[in-house]
């Protein structure tokens, strides 16, 4: 922001002396404008001294993906998003065959085990297993009487969601490939970890008869962004950094409208 190009210093009417027009060392005063020196980088230092940068959803060390910043006003937005309980959506590699002692493929070797047994029908069926235990926890949490007027169009907006504080839930799980000894799931979930992703996959390998580790944790979505919102590390720069606030700022009023109006 201080290599920006700055503000026009303002201007002030100054008077000077100057010799009259008629000569015989006369003087006259003569109106101009100047910069006001008090507006100089040089005299005032740099613009911005201070700026606020709030961090939304965070990402663990082992984890990539979408990860949101809220920056001056859009603090406050960050935190009316952290308010809409939002729904975030994980791709998560896995690894058949070994256990480790921090879930990760990186961890300490705990054991390893056959897997061979394990088929894509066999592994979806502990999914959709996952899937139904979830489903039964998201409208415990959720508060809503099921039989209501209420909650069925709270369900045709997609707003069925806990409110407050719950324990981490899954509100779809899919297999997207499937090739001995990898896989990877696509994880829609709400107040998650990636830790927490990490040791589910630990357990689809023991309700498979085998084990698990995981091998990648990407975060596609965090509520209304995208990967495609997302700026790489070679775009942290001043003109994307706006663009991209500029082109999220409709559907995040939007977001906020229809979840807490």
């Amino acid at each position: 922001l201080n290599a920006a190009p700055g503000r026009a210093p303002r201007q002030q009417v100054r008077f000077f002396p100057t010799p009259a027009p008629g000569g015989g060392g006369a003087v006259e005063l003569v109106a101009a404008r100047v910069p006001v020196l008090a507006d100089h980088p040089l005299v005032r230092g740099p613009r911005f001294r201070k700026l606020k940068i709030g961090a939304g959803h965070r990402l663990d060390v082992k984890a990539s993906g979408v990860f949101v910043l809220g920056v001056g006003h859009g603090n406050k937005l960050l935190t009316d998003l952290y308010n809409c309980h939002l729904t975030k959506v994980y791709t998560v590699g896995g690894l058949f065959g070994k256990a480790t002692d921090d879930f990760s493929d990186t961890g300490n070797l705990v054991e390893k085990t056959t897997f061979d047994h394990i088929t894509r029908e066999k592994l979806e069926r502990i999914l959709a297993v996952i899937q139904g235990t979830n489903q039964k926890a998201l409208l415990m949490y959720s508060n809503i009487d099921m039989k209501t007027q209420e909650a069925y169009e709270l369900a045709v907006k997609g707003l069925i969601r806990p409110m407050g504080k719950s324990p981490p839930i899954i509100t779809a799980v899919r297999c997207l490939q499937f090739a001995l000894p990898e896989f990877q799931l696509e994880i829609h979930c709400l107040h998650e970890t990636q830790q927490y992703l990490r040791k589910l996959v630990h357990e689809i390998g023991l309700e498979l008869k085998s084990s698990a580790v995981c091998t990648q944790v990407r975060r596609i979505r965090d509520g209304v962004f995208t990967v495609d919102d997302a700026l790489p590390r070679t775009r942290w720069n001043l003109q994307s950094i706006q663009e991209a606030i500029q082109n999220c700022q409709l559907k995040v009023e939007t977001e906020l409208e229809k979840t807490l109006a």
